[in-house]
């Protein structure tokens, strides 16, 4: 039989303790909402005894999203009075509150960090849980800098804290240290202790990424008898970080057989998640980064390409809908096979190529491949009219005059009116406009807006820089939403304002490829 693992989400306090990530109340409550719509057990919502905004922002996620039965609320408290009042009045007001307290068990933590011994440490922990059962019923202990402690005396201290009345025990691997294996068995050794003291009482854990194992040493403890895990999103948190719920849960999903769990996660929120938290926090998810980064699903080299395009199964463990994204990205790059080229112009309607004539298209595109990053669908259309232009064939449609290419641009930024001014070329004709905006990308968006008029939303715009030195690369990425159909885009270059103008023209002609896809084969052939 499956077990059930609690999915305890420390996003919005250890995630928060990112340097440059603080959140105000707003955004703690509009992530708090997206996490209870994504199905976690329970959201720790910050340490309200740091601030008086932070108790404000804790005690509006309790009154505002802990108001059903299906969720706990809760927050961080040291082991003394004054931090357990705090924690106790900021959460009251949810339906499930719970106080969580944390106090050292190893030797550097006992002796060096509090410099006392190790049975007044013991008492202290004690005496705080005796103290918050007078509160609340739900109470966690977490034994930090557990993976570091002498096991017989955290035992100890869990054997007493539970005796007190703890209802869920953390251990903590509070700086990364563990190793799965070792983690593993510690695990094992104690709720072997704990279930048979108390097997109403949850063991959970709590893993740091210092030595990149966070999501392995988090998997272990449920192999070995945990019931709850504590995770961030994208992995996010103090110093390298926690680990990511993304993955743990689907790695879950994924192994069930190996671990035999199960979450009450609703695995198609888990982008929108990730991208809000994000968002709000201002910290990018590195490319490469499982489930929630943006090459996850995305797949540019031929040999992986021509397998998925196979057998999805070839190289897809996790299908990119599980998680709330549309489908896998095949990206058309130099490195890209033939078997996706063919694919990609068959998807915008050219499925009766000739094979002399597929080769001659498949040149162009390595060439333009060449000097590209990536290649869009307006590139394939531009590709394959001047290939036909070139070998003289009959009633060639001209699929340039579709497709809009920045020519020139001026952009000026100041406090008052931020303006800009594009000259755009659309096939043989130019066009040029001026805009004022709340700030320089908006006056430049809004300028080339007034030309294309196609209307798009702006739902994310983010930049990142490729390369370092003053010939950086500044990268620009952007998602548009055009008739309920969103539409990613990017460009590179060393002026970043012109890397956000190529990027959304990237996407505004991404738009125009997706209207030419719509015409009918039959409108689209080309007749030789």
């Amino acid at each position: 039989m499956s077990r059930k693992i609690w999915v305890f989400d420390t996003t919005l306090r250890d995630g928060e303790q990112v340097p440059g990530a603080k959140l105000n109340l707003y955004e703690k409550v509009e992530i708090a909402q997206q996490l209870k719509k994504l199905g976690v057990d329970i959201i720790e919502a910050g340490f309200p005894a740091s601030s008086q905004g932070d108790f404000d922002a804790v005690q509006a996620v309790a009154q505002k999203v802990g108001k059903t039965s299906d969720i706990m609320i809760t927050a961080l408290a040291r082991a003394v009075q004054a931090d357990i009042d705090s924690v106790y009045h900021a959460v009251k007001g949810a339906e499930n509150p719970m106080i969580h307290m944390v106090l050292g068990t190893s030797d550097i933590h006992v002796e060096k960090k509090f410099s006392k011994s190790k049975d007044q440490i013991l008492q202290i922990g004690v005496d705080a849980v005796k103290y918050a059962k007078t509160l609340l019923p739900e109470v966690q202990y977490s034994t930090e800098d557990a993976s570091r402690s002498e096991f017989e005396y955290l035992w100890k201290t869990i054997e007493a804290v539970m005796k007190a009345g703890a209802t869920m025990i953390n251990v903590p691997d509070t700086v990364g240290y563990a190793e799965p294996e070792e983690f593993g068995a510690m695990i094992y050794k104690l709720n072997d202790r704990m279930k048979n003291l108390n097997p109403n009482v949850l063991l959970s854990v709590h893993c740091h990424n210092d030595l990149g194992m966070a999501t392995a040493n988090t998997l272990a403890a449920i192999k070995n008898g945990a019931d709850k895990v504590e995770c961030t999103i994208n992995g996010i948190g103090e110093r390298a970080g926690n680990a990511a719920l993304e993955e743990v849960v689907m790695a879950l999903n994924t192994r069930h057989a190996i671990y035999n769990a199960d979450t009450r996660i609703n695995t198609k929120e888990i982008m929108n998640t990730s991208r809000l938290v994000s968002s709000f926090m201002g910290l990018d998810v590195q490319v490469n980064k499982a489930i929630t980064g943006d090459n996850a699903f995305a797949h540019s080299s031929g040999i992986h390409q021509d397998g998925l395009l196979k057998s999805r199964d070839a190289y897809e463990i996790v299908h990119p809908e599980d998680v709330g994204l549309d489908d896998m990205e095949l990206i058309l790059t130099a490195r890209s096979g033939r078997h996706a080229v063919k694919n990609a112009l068959e998807k915008l309607g050219f499925s009766q190529l000739a094979p002399e004539d597929f080769e001659g298209i498949f040149e162009g595109f390595l060439a333009l491949a060449d000097a590209k990053k990536e290649v869009y669908d307006h590139d394939l259309y531009v590709i394959v009219e001047n290939y036909y232009e070139k070998h003289d064939k009959t009633n060639v449609t001209n699929y340039s005059d579709h497709f809009f290419e920045v020519e020139d641009l001026q952009v000026i930024s100041n406090s008052s009116f931020p303006s800009a001014s594009v000259k755009i070329r659309k096939g043989g004709e130019v066009f040029k406009a001026s805009a004022v905006g709340t700030g320089p990308i908006d006056a430049l968006y809004s300028a080339i807006a007034e030309i294309t008029t196609i209307k798009v939303k702006l739902v994310e715009y983010d930049i990142s820089s490729v390369s370092r030195g003053k010939d950086a690369l500044g990268k620009v990425k952007i998602i548009v939403e055009h008739d309920g159909e969103k539409y990613i885009a990017k460009a590179a270059d060393t002026d970043i304002l012109k890397a956000s103008a190529f990027a959304y023209m990237n996407a505004i002609n991404s738009v125009v490829s997706a209207g030419l896809r719509k015409v009918s084969v039959e409108e689209m052939a080309i007749t030789r």
